[in-house]
């Protein structure tokens, strides 16, 4: 059945929390840190720096830093990054198109598996609709 698949962990992370979203903010072009920030929002300081550097170290991103004070640092997709747009977008799309049974499917679970409990999703919490 895993004839073929590799055993060892994936390279890099892009079911994280924070990791599709930063793809999806650099998707139209470089931004600095504070541009980041302002979309994404709830993310720490510390959690966007650490994210950025596991990018990077990925080879997802480049960061530029350029002349100034403050020096000026901008962050951008990789070739190799912006591979993982169309996938993305597939996720997206399944989702969309699949969140009414999804839900019914928590919503079934819930009310025979444990009554009273809300169905949570460990990585994405609870399920909303998409504007």
């Amino acid at each position: 059945m895993f004839t073929g698949c590799s055993h060892t962990p994936s390279p890099f992370r892009i079911g994280g929390k924070w990791t599709p979203k930063i793809i999806r903010c650099l998707e139209s072009g470089p931004r600095r840190f504070s541009e980041l920030e302002v979309p994404l929002r709830g993310i720490t300081p510390k959690v966007l720096t650490e994210t950025l550097r596991s990018l990077e170290r990925d080879g997802l991103i480049t960061r530029t830093v350029g002349a100034g004070v403050p020096p000026r640092v901008d962050y951008e997709l990789t070739p190799l990054g912006r591979t993982l747009i169309g996938p993305m977008a597939a996720c997206c799309a399944w989702a969309a198109e699949h969140l009414p049974t999804l839900r019914d499917a928590r919503d079934a679970y819930g009310s025979a598996g444990s009554p009273g409990s809300p169905v949570v999703d460990v990585e994405v919490g609870p399920l909303q609709a998409q504007p």
